[in-house]
């Protein structure tokens, strides 16, 4: 491929331009839609090679690194927000890598375009919405309907108004912040697909590089805040209770050695 195709190709991408159909009286992002797929069967596909790798026997060295990852994460969590209920690292885990492919779509070189679904706000949007719609249900499994009513007024009735509002732009904020450093990569192509020829492989190359940093981050920061927000869910008073109570547990030791 020559730079002068190499030109042409960059100055074809038009971030939110997208490759459509009509169906059901409904417009539909058929090029988000299949990128949506294509990082789909690239996840599954994952978790279909690393089921076949997985042995009771001695590890394959896949199965150490998958695991040291889910461990370290475990222990990070924890750490953070104490423990947390086993399906939600696997999910911040499968969400990340999700995250991660698509993000990446935008990079690689190729004659047939395929754009980085998370650049379109309806993908971002869904996600988000998925994420925190699950977070409620969680919470109300976990504290009933009366203890999730209960901390809309924590720690003061009088927030209650600002507790819905900042419940209610969580899915905005999630997609928002994806879609835009996504969409803004597309733009940065754009404006460097009109540098001339010669000079395009320079800041093409130093800009795939930062790309590929912006998705891997943007992917971590997403599956950072699905743990803290599935975390927070999780907590019931019992939680904050038995905390209290080992800290005074704590206190009372010093006391009684002294005693003796």
């Amino acid at each position: 491929m020559s730079a002068n195709t190499i030109l042409v190709a960059s100055t074809d991408i038009e971030p939110g331009h997208h490759t459509t159909f009509e169906f059901l009286g409904m417009t539909w992002n058929a090029d988000t839609m299949w990128s949506t797929v294509a990082a789909g069967v690239v996840v599954i596909g994952l978790g279909l090679w690393m089921r076949a790798k997985v042995t009771s026997g001695v590890p394959s060295k896949i199965q150490v690194f998958w695991e040291s990852i889910t461990e370290a994460v475990t222990n990070q969590v924890e750490a953070s927000v104490g423990r947390v209920h086993p399906f939600i690292i696997p999910l911040a885990i499968c969400l990340f890598v999700f995250i991660l492919v698509a993000n990446w779509f935008e990079i690689i070189p190729s004659d047939h375009h395929l754009p980085a679904p998370t650049a379109d706000i309806n993908l971002t949007l869904a996600m988000g919405l998925f994420v925190i719609v699950g977070v409620h249900v969680f919470s109300i499994r976990q504290r009933g309907w009366k203890g999730y009513l209960h901390h809309y007024v924590q720690p003061n009735p009088a927030l209650l108004p600002i507790n819905v509002i900042e419940e209610l732009v969580k899915p905005f904020t999630l997609a928002l912040r994806l879609f835009g450093n996504i969409f803004s990569g597309g733009i940065m192509l754009l404006l460097i697909g009109l540098i001339p020829s010669y000079l395009l492989w320079g800041p093409n190359a130093v800009w795939k590089l930062f790309d590929l940093f912006i998705g891997l981050i943007q992917a971590f920061i997403f599956a950072l805040l699905t743990i803290l927000y599935f975390g927070i869910a999780g907590q019931t008073d019992e939680d904050h209770g038995g905390a209290d109570e080992s800290e005074e547990k704590e206190e009372e030791e010093p006391q009684l050695e002294g005693a003796h």
